[in-house]
C-alpha cells in the first residue's frame, strides 16, 4: 500500500534540505530500514515506531521492517504556477498524485539566503501556495463541469453524486476557499476524493527554523501553529540545518549525543514521518516471528481481511481468520506463548476492524 506525501514551498524554504536529509537518513539505515529512490525527486523511509523494536525485541526476529511513507520532492512551485510559470504544469501533475501535502515554510531569519518575496512572512508565503492551488482546481472544475453536466441531464448515476459536489466545490474556490472545506455528508466523502483536487488532500505545515530555535519555536511557528489549527491541519517543527547535520552523522550514538546537545529528544525529520502517517489516517498493524517483524500499513476503519490483503493478495482472498493479539498483551506476557497461556490471543473473522498495534497471524485457504 503505497502513501505519497508531496513536499511542496517556495523556492529558499528549506525544502530540498528536508527531503535530501529524509532521503540520506533512509540509505544510512538501509540495514534496518528497506530504502530506495524510485526517481530522483522520490524517497521511501521507514516510519518510526519504538512498539517494533520492542516486539522484535521479544521474539527475537532477525529482521526489523518497518511501514514505508514515500516523499515526492515537487519542484516548480512559484507565484504563477497555476498558469505555467516556473515548471507549473509539471508541478500541478505531480501534486496531483500524492496523498498528502507537506508544505515547508520559512520560519528562519539569514540575510545570506534570500526570499523570494523579499522578507519573512510565512503565512503570506502560505497563501501563495494555497492560491495557486485553489486557481488549479478552480480551472479543473470549469473544465469538467459541462461534460457532467451532460450526463447529469441524462440521469446518469454518477453524474447525479458527483455534480453537487463539484458545485460546492466551485463556489468555495470562488469565494478564495480550499476545497477540503466543502461541506458533505460521510457517504460523499470517497466521492469528493475521487473528484482528485488538490485543495482536497490533507496538510502538514513543516516550520523550517534556525538551529537554536527548533526546540521552542518563534513568533512566525506560532502564526503557522495557529493558522493550522484553524484548518484542522497539523505543523511540526524543524530545523532543516540540524536534520543535514544529522544525516552525515554515522553512529547512532553520535546522532544522539548531537541531538542532546540542542535539548532535542528525536529528530524533527521522525516527527515529520509519523504525522505525515497520522495524517493520511493510517494505522499500523504486526507480524512478528523468529525471522523477521514487519509492520504493515492500513487505513483506519479497515477489516482483517484487507489487512490480510496488505501482506498477499492470496491472504484476503482466501482468508478464514486472524489470530490475534495486542501489543499491550503481547509486551505484557512477553510474546505469543505467553499471551496464548494467559487467554489473550483471540480469533477474529471476517467483520473484525483492525485496531492500531494488533498482532496478527492469518489463516487463509486458497
Amino acid at each position: 500500500m503505497g502513501f505519497k506525501c508531496g513536499i511542496v514551498g517556495l523556492p529558499n524554504v528549506g525544502k530540498s534540505t528536508l527531503f535530501n536529509a529524509l532521503t540520506a537518513t533512509a540509505a544510512a539505515e538501509a540495514a534496518n530500514y528497506p530504502f530506495c529512490t524510485i526517481e530522483p525527486n522520490v524517497g521511501r523511509v521507514g516510519v518510526p515506531d519504538n512498539r517494533l523494536y520492542e516486539l522484535a525485541r521479544i521474539a527475537g526476529s532477525g529482521k526489523i521492517i518497518p511501514t514505508q511513507l514515500e516523499f515526492v520532492d515537487i519542484a516548480g512551485l512559484v507565484r504563477g504556477a497555476s498558469r505555467g510559470e516556473g515548471l507549473g504544469n509539471q508541478f500541478l501533475g505531480h501534486i496531483r498524485e500524492v496523498d498528502a501535502i507537506v508544505h515547508v515554510v520559512r520560519c528562519f531569519e539569514d540575510s545570506d539566503i534570500t526570499h523570494v518575496e523579499g522578507e519573512i512572512h510565512p503565512i503570506r508565503d502560505i497563501d501563495i501556495i494555497e492560491t495557486e492551488l485553489m486557481l488549479a482546481d478552480l480551472e479543473s472544475l470549469e473544465k469538467r463541469m459541462p461534460a457532467l453536466e451532460k450526463k447529469l441531464r441524462l440521469k446518469d448515476p454518477q453524474a447525479l453524486i458527483q455534480y453537487p459536489l463539484m458545485e460546492r466545490a466551485l463556489n468555495l474556490l470562488k469565494e478564495g476557499k480550499p476545497a477540503r472545506f466543502v461541506q458533505c455528508a460521510p457517504e460523499e466523502k470517497i466521492e469528493l476524493q475521487r473528484l482528485q483536487l488538490i485543495t482536497t488532500k490533507p496538510i502538514l505545515y513543516v516550520c523550517n527554523v534556525a538551529e537554536n530555535e527548533a526546540r521552542t519555536g518563534n513568533r512566525f511557528t506560532e502564526l503557522v501553529k495557529e493558522r493550522a489549527a484553524k484548518e484542522e491541519a497539523r505543523s511540526v517543527l524543524i530545523s532543516a540545518a540540524i536534520e543535514a547535520e544529522v544525516a552525515s552523522l554515522e553512529s547512532e550514538e553520535e546522532k544522539v549525543e548531537f541531538l542532546e546537545s540542542l535539548g532535542l529528544h528525536e529528530t524533527g525529520l521522525a516527527r515529520v514521518i509519523r504525522e505525515g502517517h497520522s495524517l493520511l489516517n493510517l494505522i499500523t498493524f504486526f507480524t512478528i516471528g523468529p525471522k523477521e517483524a514487519h509492520a504493515w500499513t492500513v487505513e483506519k476503519g479497515a477489516k482483517a481481511p484487507q489487512a490480510a490483503g496488505e501482506i498477499h493478495t492470496d491472504f484476503e482472498r482466501g482468508f478464514i481468520c486472524a489470530e490475534t493479539i495486542s501489543y499491550e498483551d503481547y509486551v505484557a506476557f512477553q510474546g505469543e506463548q505467553g499471551s496464548k497461556a494467559a487467554g489473550k490471543l483471540r480469533l477474529e473473522g471476517r467483520d473484525y476492524v483492525v485496531q492500531d498495534g494488533d498482532i496478527f497471524h492469518f489463516r487463509f485457504n486458497v
